[in-house]
């Protein structure tokens, strides 16, 4: 690949060395790292991460397979997978997007694949893998490493063009041309941001399972509902719509359409301390009065056959057997012996079920939040500071993130080689 591409301004001689700091060592400060000696051999790159060991979060993503991207090429559909960031990453996609993505780990030796969902996985479905070839393709370009490395302060020093001077915790301090900061959200990164002039948007949790206490799904855990249309109320007049799997977890529900869903009101959420209402419809492709119809011809046709042993639809006969029971419906109750308000019950457990939530669980081991840097501060066509020049700013620290499925990473890789490109020339 050649030192300089379409649209970058070389401001150092070819062959100076430019002195780059990246704070962090994850997917971000990695991916930072390695394309800025991608696009200037020349370049001194020092990353340090105040851990023992590299990408941490990478390593346990996914299951320990790590979802890399989502399998969307066209950057119009793929920021609608970011509740903040929407706007601005859309200029970075076109830029280097998952087809660019995929394309370098190709390079790089690692092939990925497609699966039903468009979660993207290296074929070897080890998230080591991934973080290997990482760690190899910055040592290969020369990439100096430095684990167990807390920074404690970056001060800049100068004006129109600061050198940046990182103090680590042992009292030494270095200096660098450019600094890159992809601490995650970490409250030390925002602290650097902060001191550095940068307005920090408070930071609240977000991918979350709902943790419901309710009978109907008691002792349920494993069963799954493939399509589901989900409204999230908290009381107060807000809102929110999904559509998409759902599965009984031990503690409440969980997939696809309930991780969406608390992306996108994680701060609707946070603000009423995790307590609303859930309402579910597991019959989104039908209207109601066509379930009614449905419900009105199967009575008619099996009139002697118990309601709770004969289920309808695409619903779980085990979860079947509790909307009933929930629609005031006795066990032993025949299909003929059903009332109308009993039907009108059934209809509604069907079409508009409500559960309480009453608090936030977690998403496997991952951990999301939504806030940080606030991103009128940043410059999307270089990921450059507003505030302060010489200062790149890439991955979770950002006030960015987006739904599950790869499009986290995907952000910090775009990102990250955005602002690599930028700071090296």
């Amino acid at each position: 690949m050649g030192i300089l591409k379409k649209g970058l301004t070389c401001r150092y001689e070819v062959g100076q060395a430019v002195r780059i700091a990246i704070v962090g060592g994850g997917a971000a400060g990695f991916f930072g790292a390695i394309s800025a000696v991608t696009h200037n051999p020349s370049a001194k790159v020092t990353l340090f991460e105040a851990a023992g060991q590299p990408l941490r979060k990478v390593k346990i993503s996914g299951g320990g397979r790590c979802n890399v991207t989502h399998h969307c090429f066209e950057p119009v559909e793929l920021v609608r997978g970011y509740p903040r960031g929407t706007k601005e990453l859309l200029g970075p996609f076109t830029r280097f997007g998952p087809r660019e993505t995929v394309e370098w780990f190709e390079k790089e030796g690692v092939r990925l694949k497609t699966e039903e969902d468009g979660r993207m996985f290296p074929i070897t479905d080890k998230s080591g893998t991934i973080v290997d070839c990482l760690v190899a393709a910055a040592r290969k370009r020369g990439v100096q490493i430095r684990l167990g490395a807390k920074v404690k302060n970056i001060t800049a020093v100068g004006q129109d063009a600061p050198e940046f001077e990182i103090e680590l915790g042992n009292g030494t301090r270095e200096k660098f041309d450019r600094a890159l900061l992809a601490t995650g959200g970490s409250p030390a990164g925002h602290r650097f941001a902060a001191a550095l002039g940068h307005t920090i948007i408070p930071c609240v949790p977000s991918l979350f399972t709902f943790n419901i206490k309710d009978a109907r799904i008691a002792g349920l855990a494993g069963i799954s509902f493939e399509k589901v249309h989900l409204t999230l109320s908290d009381g107060q007049g807000e809102s929110l719509e999904q559509t998409g799997p759902l599965l009984i977890t031990h503690w409440g529900l969980s997939g696809p359409g309930v991780l969406k869903l608390s992306a996108w009101g994680a701060r609707i959420l946070k603000a009423c301390n995790y307590q609303a209402t859930l309402t579910i419809n597991f019959l989104p492709e039908y209207k109601a009065e066509e379930i009614s119809k449905e419900l009105s011809d199967f009575k008619l046709q099996n009139g002697k056959k118990r309601v709770g042993s004969e289920k309808l639809f695409s619903i779980p006969a085990r979860y079947w057997g509790r909307l009933v029971h929930a629609a005031g419906i006795p066990e032993e109750t025949t299909w003929t012996n059903v009332s109308k308000k009993q039907m009108s019950s059934l209809l509604a457990e069907l079409t508009a079920a409500r559960f309480a939530v009453s608090g936030k669980g977690i998403f496997k081991e991952e951990f999301v939040t939504a806030g940080g840097v606030s991103l009128k501060e940043v410059d999307f066509k270089t990921m450059q500071s507003r505030i302060c020049p010489g200062l790149y700013l890439a991955g979770e620290i950002l006030d960015i993130d987006g739904i599950t499925g790869g499009f986290n990473f995907q952000s910090a890789w775009t990102a990250g080689w955005i602002a690599g490109a930028n700071m090296a020339l």
